[in-house]
């Protein structure tokens, strides 16, 4: 039997190499733990800058009645470690996932391991052609439509920071964390409370979970995009595709929506279709960018902790006019990147690489937003965006982004480059009022949210920061419908992941993949 041992607190010098003896020299026992892991780990900064881990251990007992006396105080409690597997299935026409982003991916890989073959279509390349088309963007300004930091193998996610926190409490987050640390990524994801892979590292962990679903009968079709769904009967029945081949169509009678939050074009042919959607909040605003040094400063009371790496954050608040604001998807050590998608449009993201060792932090200033700002219809919010992201290119007529110092955003002026912070996008940006491609609604919550978080991290509301936007895709602008059984109405449609509105973020929606997957094999599985 194993024991889970909660709110262990340790020094950042503590040997992590040795679990079990670790926690006999705490408590100064000797042959009470047979063997230990660490299961979770978490910085308490409380006494700042008087630091500890605060974590939690599972450990096996050599002598039960002995163990529980001696680690009372650490509530002992009983731990039974969940194997996720899937049973074996078999189907005359192979399920066809779009789309190739941690949705697609882990569905993928699971229909694959039941002995489905599945048929992955993405519309954009593989990893290593699309961080050549991201890299000829950033010297050329030639934007490849299909192929950039939205579309792609491994989705959004891959130029990101490659955060592996969530909030849903489900089993299959562990399986998920398993999976990617078989496939290449540090084992320490496993038990850090705020675990991230960076993009750096993710490229290769995807490539082999793809090469994985290759090896197992799976197939991965880049360049490959999704044009039209036959409906017979009102059951999905067959697709067409697009290609670099040429246009063919595919048997198909389980097909996984995995398409993610900028598929717009897929969007609008799936409202034609009648597939039934409804619009949903989200939130805008801009990625705003602070020296690494005040972040760590303000969250640990030192400027560098090497035993923990670049600082982290995450605030929100809720302003008398009704509004939310808070910080989303921060970068410590990070990089603001260019992530357009669509001709003549410019949006904004974040992304880390695994050490995190860049001289900026950065994470999106976010404010949300509802009908009463992009009004009724599906696809309002989706044109919402699109709207601002337009305004922000025929700004400049080009690609580059929109910053403004954090001074010159507070007091409604514009044009001054920061004098202390060089912004890390690339290859420039263009220093102008945010409020010429913002709604004015949307400006002022993010003033008033600047000057609260100020109050919680010294020099959040630093003068000299830099605000480049804008930031439009934190999530979804709308929802496809699906039922209990994960499907539309449409039986054999089933929309999966962050695109369809049913997760927000790597994991969840990894985890929505496994579910998706797990609904289609139940239906075939070998009895």
């Amino acid at each position: 039997m194993k024991y889970l041992l909660k709110n262990i607190f340790l020094p950042l010098d503590a040997d992590f190499s040795d679990i079990a003896k670790t926690l006999e020299d705490l408590v100064g026992a000797s042959g009470v733990v047979e063997s230990a892991y660490l299961f979770k780990r978490s910085v308490d900064a409380r006494k700042k800058p008087l630091l500890k881990f605060c974590c939690s251990v599972v450990a096996t007992p050599k002598d039960k009645g002995k163990f529980l006396k001696t680690f009372k105080k650490y509530a002992p409690e009983e731990y039974k470690e969940i194997e996720y597997s899937v049973p074996a299935a078999k189907s005359d026409l192979r399920p066809v996932v779009v789309g190739f982003g941690p949705a697609g991916m882990f569905a993928a890989l699971s229909l694959a391991r039941a002995g489905l073959n599945p048929v992955v279509l993405e519309r954009g390349a593989d990893a290593d052609t699309r961080i050549s088309d991201v890299e000829n963007f950033k010297r050329s300004g030639n934007l490849n439509l299909n192929s950039n930091i939205q579309f792609g193998e491994g989705g959004a996610g891959t130029f990101s920071d490659g955060k592996l926190t969530t909030g849903i409490k489900d089993p299959r987050c562990r399986a998920v964390l398993g999976e990617f640390v078989r496939f290449g990524a540090n084992d320490n994801i496993l038990y850090e409370s705020k675990a991230h892979i960076g993009t750096d590292v993710l490229v290769g962990v995807i490539k082999n979970i793809r090469r994985e679903i290759i090896k197992l009968g799976g197939e991965v079709r880049f360049n490959n995009k999704l044009e039209n769904i036959t409906f017979f009967d009102g059951k999905v029945t067959e697709i067409t595709v697009s290609s670099d081949d040429g246009v063919y169509t595919l048997p198909c009678t389980d097909l996984i929506l995995a398409i993610g939050h900028s598929a717009r074009d897929t969007f609008e042919y799936l409202h034609s279709a009648d597939v039934p959607m409804t619009s949903k909040p989200f939130a805008i605003g801009a990625r705003i960018e602070h020296s690494q040094e005040i972040i760590n400063l303000s969250q640990y009371g030192v400027k560098n902790v090497s035993e923990l790496g670049a600082a982290d954050y995450k605030l929100s608040c809720h302003l008398e006019n009704g509004r939310g604001v808070y910080t989303f998807c921060m970068c410590p050590g990070g990089y603001v990147v260019n992530a357009s998608s669509e001709k003549g449009a410019v949006v904004t993201n974040g992304m880390s690489y695994n050490a995190r060792n860049g001289k900026n932090a950065n994470s999106a200033l976010l404010v949300g937003v509802d009908e009463r700002d992009f009004g009724e219809g599906v696809l309002a919010g989706m044109y919402f965006q699109r709207k601002i992201e337009q305004a922000a290119f025929e700004l400049t007529n080009s690609y580059k982004t929109v910053s403004q110092t954090v001074g010159d955003f507070m007091n409604g002026r514009s044009g001054n480059r920061s004098e202390t912070l060089i912004p890390t996008v690339s290859p420039d940006t263009h220093y102008d009022d945010l409020a010429k491609i913002l709604p004015h609604d949307v400006i002022i919550s993010m003033r008033q949210g600047i000057a609260k978080f100020g109050k919680m991290i010294k020099g959040f509301d630093d003068p000299e920061a830099v605000l480049t936007g804008p930031e439009t895709r934190s999530s979804s602008p709308v929802r496809i419908i699906r039922n209990d059984k994960f499907q539309s109405v449409y039986p054999g449609l089933y929309p999966c992941g962050e695109g369809a509105g049913y997760a927000g973020g790597i994991m969840s929606a990894a985890v929505d993949g496994l579910r998706v997957a797990e609904i289609i094999i139940e239906k075939y599985k070998e009895v």
